[in-house]
């Protein structure tokens, strides 16, 4: 779960790999099929997909053995990055580094869909996010749909299968840090980020100033016949995560 604070603050040494080693089940589960769904991933149109913010770089990989697409995996973490070509490498996946906040290694209207996972909520200041959305939109061509998956704001400080994000009892306002508690499997200790409290209105006025229409906010649950997750866990009644798509006219 870059301008990314959280990778930054896990760009060095065990901290990466631990990062990787977290069990990203709900996310595999629910978020990720819901942005792929967003986006078209699978389909024949969408060829070139941009995971921005790829971090480690295992959605990156499944992006591009769920369809034929390329995929440009692109981070601000050269420590994520070297993660993301060594553990997770895929001949359709292209890691590259985001420097300056640009994707100069993009040209205009060169992709064809374009994800955010879990960036968002690690950017403190929202002049960051608009950065993003903006270099977004101008590499994707028109037509394509962007999506941003984060956990979701209205689920703070709920306690979900492998994560929470935030405490219990806590009302956060905009932008406002919050402490992220990551499970990790074998007995190691969880692994501990700061994010951001971002409310779902940021998310849409983001991509509208960006110039994405055609907004859409998906908050998926786990279908109750899952028993993958447990025999009732909080997945099935409150929904983990915030996708947020936009289509660039």
């Amino acid at each position: 779960m870059s301008s990314s604070t959280a990778w930054k603050e896990a760009d060095s040494g065990d901290d990466a790999e631990g990062y990787d080693s977290y069990d990203d089940l709900p996310e595999r589960l629910i978020g990720y099929p819901a942005v792929f769904h967003a986006l078209g991933i699978g389909s024949s149109a969408v060829r070139t997909v941009l995971d921005h913010g790829c971090g480690p770089g295992r959605v990156a990989a499944r992006a591009a053995e769920a369809s034929g697409a390329r995929v440009v995996a692109a981070d601000v973490s050269p420590r994520m990055l070297a993660v993301a070509r060594e553990r997770h490498p895929h001949p359709r996946v292209d890691h590259r580094l985001i420097e300056d906040g640009r994707l100069a290694f993009l040209d205009d209207g060169s992709v064809d869909a374009a994800m955010s996972c879990f960036v968002y909520v690690a950017v403190g200041e929202v002049e960051g996010l608009h950065d993003i959305a903006a270099e977004v939109h101008r590499v994707l061509r028109p037509g394509g749909r962007y999506a941003v998956l984060d956990a979701n704001p209205r689920s703070t400080g709920i306690r979900f299968s492998t994560f929470r994000t935030g405490d219990p009892g806590r009302v956060y306002t905009k932008g406002e840090r919050r402490r992220t508690l990551l499970e990790r499997p074998g007995g190691a200790a969880p692994l501990e980020l700061t994010d951001h409290h971002w409310p779902c209105r940021t998310y849409l006025d983001v991509l509208g100033k960006a110039g994405f229409t055609d907004l859409d906010v998906h908050e998926p649950v786990l279908p109750r016949h899952s028993a993958l997750l447990g025999s009732r866990p909080a997945e099935a009644d409150h929904p983990p995560f915030l996708v947020v798509s936009g289509a660039k006219e």
